[in-house]
């Protein structure tokens, strides 16, 4: 697999307490495996934009503390790591959540409270400051959530951004908080820090932007100072699947492809890209910059290392079941893996030869 490390990306993965996954090691050996850069699952920049009560996050110099656990030990192993930030807006999972209009969502019970310019403004500086933690923490860079029916997300289309104020209306006016909000965090962070902005290219939801916004936003983001898009695919309420066993591999990758030509920053294709055969068709058949993958390291944490070494046989596959991982995660269990029982146990389960070998026989596969 040609240029494996830095071609290669561990997007985000769960929303678990950073005390919990900062006394883990589960990242150190990702990066060991040969990832060039991974990204953590979304941190809500404040209270309001968490997914869920006492969703992680990085409000205070102690959670400072701990994300250093987690920077220190993926740097010390070679890899780089950016915080997601993620404010899930409407899609927060608890009664106190904001969005741009009163607008309930159709997957959660809790109808959120429309911001005035007053409360847009905290927001865009919370999330400044959760980037600016972020590099404090020791982070290479962050990932600022603007796909997959987010608050960012929600501001852009006019199913769920109703106002009449700067802030909504024309489209001019409707992208004007993830522009926004790069600018200031681009201003904030300084020039030699990744920012990563994921990017809706389809929402496929009715009344979702069009292409044409899709490219004039992608610009306007890297004007703003965006280092590189990711690509966000669909909505969390969108009936049409995207990640699950029956979507072709790298199905929207040429999406990804598209938008290419468009910017002057490197893209990255996401979703179904899960062995190194259909990774290297996307980079060679220049649809990408680097291509994304979270579940298939849950499944072998040394993916991209036996890819490398001409291994790729020995790979345990994802097989986008996604029971130990996703479901786990929305059920608020630990993320694990159907063909990886040791993802995210690797300082608990320690697995050893026996003291005593023997012939075992094993009848039928469940």
């Amino acid at each position: 697999m040609a240029a494996c490390r830095r071609r290669t990306c561990r997007s985000a993965r769960s929303w678990s307490a950073p005390r919990v996954w900062a006394e883990r090691k589960g990242r150190r050996f990702r990066a060991r495996g040969g990832v060039g850069l991974m990204a953590t699952g979304g941190m809500a920049p404040n209270r309001e934009g968490g997914v869920f009560p006492g969703a992680a996050g990085l409000f205070t110099a102690e959670d400072i503390a701990n994300h250093r656990v987690v920077t220190g030990r993926v740097q010390d192993a070679g890899g780089r790591i950016a915080m997601q930030i993620l404010h899930a807006g409407r899609y927060a999972y608890g009664p106190g959540c904001v969005a741009p209009s009163a607008i309930k969502s159709p997957i959660s019970p809790f109808a959120p409270v429309a911001l005035d310019a007053e409360g847009i403004e905290k927001q865009i500086a919370d999330i400044v400051t959760a980037a600016v933690r972020a590099r404090e923490a020791g982070y290479d860079g962050v990932e600022i959530m603007g796909s997959e029916g987010y608050f960012l997300n929600q501001f852009l289309v006019a199913r769920t951004n109703q106002r009449d104020d700067d802030w909504g209306g024309s489209y001019a006016n409707r992208m004007r908080l993830p522009v926004e909000v790069v600018a200031r965090v681009r201003a904030a962070v300084g020039a030699d820090f990744i920012l990563i902005y994921r990017i809706s290219l389809i929402d496929l939801v009715e009344g979702g932007s069009s292409w044409d916004e899709v490219v004039l936003l992608a610009k306007a983001i890297e004007s703003a100072g965006a280092s590189i898009l990711n690509s966000g695919i669909g909505w969390h309420e969108a009936r049409i699947p995207t990640i699950a066993t029956s979507v072709p591999r790298a199905a929207f990758a040429h999406l990804t492809g598209k938008l290419r030509p468009e910017v002057g920053i490197p893209v990255i294709a996401s979703n179904r890209i899960n062995t190194p055969e259909v990774g290297e068709q996307v980079l060679a058949g220049g649809l990408a910059d680097m291509v994304s993958m979270a579940r298939p390291f849950l499944a072998d944490a040394d993916f991209v290392a036996k890819a490398a070494a001409g291994r790729a046989d020995e790979i345990a596959p994802c097989i986008a079941c996604n029971q130990a991982c996703l479901d786990h995660t929305f059920g608020g269990k630990l993320t694990s893996c159907l063909v990886n029982p040791r993802a995210c146990h690797e300082t608990e389960l320690e697995y050893v030869p026996a003291a005593v070998a023997k012939s075992v026989g094993i009848v039928g596969a469940g």
